[in-house]
């Protein structure tokens, strides 16, 4: 099983706009995968960024009081399930293939590693 950490901490905000001080309008996100298989911890990242919609804002959080579950939900709602979804599946993809590998990068005049 994979388990997903979404770190959306880091933002760009705008200083003053609606009345607002420091509004969140734009989230840089990090998905990081992760899974055990026997004693080996396998990993994978994706990164990106996401523009919120700020034209309507109805319960305005003041930056000092935002966690990082607010702002991924914000994020993710934004995104929608479908792009979500595909983050974690190309997360899923990768990992899978590093378990699996198909194929290996080999070097002339060196010993062919062993794939476990």
């Amino acid at each position: 099983m994979i388990t997903y950490n979404w770190n959306c901490k880091t933002v760009d905000a705008y200083v003053e706009t609606g009345g607002n001080d420091d509004v969140v309008y734009n989230v840089h996100w990090i998905v990081t995968g992760t899974t055990t298989e026997g004693d080996e911890e396998y990993s994978s990242t994706n990164i990106g960024t996401q523009v919120l919609n700020i034209d309507d804002i109805t319960n305005f959080i003041p930056f000092d009081e935002l966690t990082n579950d607010e702002v991924v939900a914000w994020t993710q709602a934004t995104m929608g399930a479908e792009q979500v979804a595909a983050i974690e599946t190309n997360i899923a993809n990768a990992i899978n293939l590093d378990i699996n590998p198909v194929s290996i990068t080999l070097t002339i005049g060196e010993p062919v590693p062993s794939v476990e």
